[in-house]
């Protein structure tokens, strides 16, 4: 299939970087004079036919920015046959002989329904702060959300020690412990609960015997979103520990926004302009990741399906310098 003109979108959560990965793709194809269509609100956007053609000009002054200038939106009908039918009756009618996707699982799995049932050659970029999808160290906005759960906890620090408390930090990530677990590294946190380090031993009877019980004024513990987060833990501290002062902190939406850090620029550009090289050489349904610093091609079936293991050297690393 010769290709001739593209489709660009952005879904499911916003993730600092996917401007710059916008970028890259739509001045790489544009490079390869292929026409670059820019689609809005995801897959809801390609179902209204929301598109417009994008120009040089069009993505100039975004690679700093956050979010997503293309939008992002839920879609209940892209996940019928049906919705999924009028999608490709969008790209018909437009002229778009492929697709770039820039989201994390959910969006790159309804990327894979439409290339199965209407032969649609689609490419994923892996956009999500969870950096979740197997096949690639790295997603986009994972070091851009790091740094600011870092920042944050940084903050947090001051105020637990000058009261003696113990904060329970809630990050997300709800199946998977990547952010929770690095940033208690990157900031020197007590402990980290994530869902990956599930066993028969209660993480928080650990923590506490470990650490705070014996010689600990305050802490800091991040805890994934998962299993009731933060919140849970704390009311379980209150009821089984009740001489300790503790606290909340949800950090929520904050870790999505703000300027995508220089490596996720510089990790979406090279993903954006890997993914139309990729269809120029006739590649379809595979995700762009990257492997040890080089950019690979990866099954968009096998991301989404396998679990992302976490380095459980990691787990060991930060019991021992929390000591």
């Amino acid at each position: 299939m010769v290709i001739k003109s593209i489709g660009v979108l952005t879904s499911g959560g916003d993730a600092p970087g996917m401007n710059a990965a916008v970028r890259a793709v739509t001045r790489s194809a544009i490079a390869e004079g292929w026409k670059v269509f820019g689609i809005y609100r995801g897959w809801e956007g390609l179902i209204n036919d929301d598109i417009k053609e994008f120009s040089t000009e069009d993505v100039s002054n975004i690679i700093q920015r956050g979010g997503t200038i293309l939008k992002t939106a839920r879609s209940d009908e892209f996940r019928t046959p049906e919705g999924r039918a009028k999608a490709n009756e969008t790209l018909k009618r437009r002229g778009i002989d492929a697709l770039v996707v820039i989201g994390g699982n959910g969006s790159l799995a309804g990327a894979q329904q439409l290339a199965i049932e209407h032969d649609v050659p689609v490419v994923g970029i892996p956009g999500t702060i969870d950096n979740d999808l197997y096949g690639t160290d790295h997603t986009i906005g994972y070091d851009s959300a790091l740094n600011t759960i870092v920042d944050c906890v940084d903050k947090i620090r001051d105020t637990a020690t000058s009261h003696d408390r113990i904060f329970f930090v809630e990050v997300m990530g709800r199946d998977a412990g990547f952010l929770a677990q690095n940033s208690a590294i990157a900031a020197g946190a007590e402990a980290a609960i994530i869902p990956e380090d599930k066993t028969d031993i209660d993480q928080l009877e650990k923590y506490i015997s470990r650490g705070i019980r014996k010689s600990k004024g305050s802490s800091i513990i991040l805890v994934s979103e998962a299993d009731g987060g933060a919140m849970h833990y704390a009311e379980r501290v209150k009821k089984e520990y009740p001489n300790y002062d503790v606290r909340v902190s949800i950090l929520g939406h904050l870790q999505r926004g703000g300027k995508p850090s220089s490596f996720d620029r510089i990790l979406a550009s090279r993903m954006g302009f890997a993914a139309v090289r990729a269809l120029k050489e006739g590649q379809r349904n595979i995700m762009v990741g990257i492997i040890n610093d080089t950019i690979i091609n990866f099954p968009v079936a096998r991301a989404i399906k396998v679990d992302k293991p976490i380095d459980k050297d990691l787990i060991t690393l930060l019991d021992t310098l929390s000591i």
